[in-house]
């Protein structure tokens, strides 16, 4: 029992708003957990687990939920969202919310591919190595969640979309070989949509005498009403900035590091290449 009253405790408010309406839902349907798990295709044990926190329903579950004892209120179709959001890192759901709205998204990374061009294989690897060490169950939530985030990519009315990656993050290789000629692949393929533009910031950009990049990663991000925000991560904490003079000089300074980039054409053909050398 304390195992339980820990899980609720710790679990979201639409996790634990679910769990509730799936117990009582399937008690209602005069259902066991093991016949209810059969008819949408888990295990009784995997609905225990829902129903008592220790693991937030995927979004797949949500959808057979509502259909096998949603008795056609939507309350599962609703939920899908919030659960969803409930699953990304704290400090990330409020940019979440943003992004999957934005008219506008200008980022620039340094580090690693932006998550929201990267793969399933390539996204799990990442986080999987990364720390605090991770249980597989919370790694696959954070898999779902980040892939459920390309959505935006064919959203209508579409969102503009652009990336500066370094150089570097690109060839940081994650997971294997395999995994980054996938990823090389994926990217040209996104960068290839109408509505997508990805380009590099090579390594020698430095000799030039100017390195705007050097501060490190930022997004930008125009919202529905038109206003600009900057969000920015580092070392698992967010900060999110309004300030009109300060979003003006990041904005300047994203100009910059565009303005010293790779153009489309050129940062295609070099990740193309990358891919090819993955043969």
């Amino acid at each position: 029992m304390a195992k339980t009253a820990k899980n609720k405790a710790t679990a979201g408010g639409a996790t634990r708003l679910v769990s509730h309406l799936a117990r009582a839902l399937r008690e209602r349907a005069r259902l066991t957990q093991t016949e209810l798990g059969r008819r949408i295709g888990y295990t009784g044990s995997a609905i225990s687990a829902m129903e008592t926190c220790a693991q937030p329903p995927s979004d797949e579950m949500l959808v057979k939920l509502e259909e096998e004892i949603g008795e056609g209120l939507g309350v599962f179709e609703v939920a899908r969202e919030c659960v969803r959001l409930e699953k990304f890192p704290v400090h990330f759901q409020d940019f979440a919310v943003l992004e999957k709205h934005a008219l506008t998204l200008f980022m620039f990374e340094t580090q690693v591919i932006n998550g929201l061009f990267q793969t399933d294989a390539y996204a799990r690897a990442l986080i999987a190595g990364g720390f605090p060490i991770l249980s597989d169950e919370r790694v696959e939530e954070l898999v779902e969640a980040r892939m459920a985030r390309t959505a935006l990519f064919d959203r209508e009315p579409g969102a503009l979309i652009e990336l500066i990656l370094d150089e570097a993050a690109l060839r940081r290789d994650i997971g294997s070989k395999a995994i980054m000629r996938d990823q090389y692949r994926h990217l040209v393929e996104l960068a290839q949509r109408r509505n997508v533009t990805v380009q590099v910031l090579p390594l020698n950009v430095g000799l030039t005498g100017e390195h705007a990049g050097a501060r490190g990663g930022m997004t930008l991000v125009e919202t529905p009403k038109h206003e600009w925000l900057v969000y920015m991560e580092t070392q698992g904490e967010s900060l999110l900035l309004s300030d009109r003079a300060k979003v003006s000089m990041f904005s300047q300074r994203y100009a910059r590091i565009r303005a010293q980039a790779l153009d489309p054409r050129e940062s295609l053909g070099l990740i193309k290449s990358l891919a090819g050398d993955m043969q």
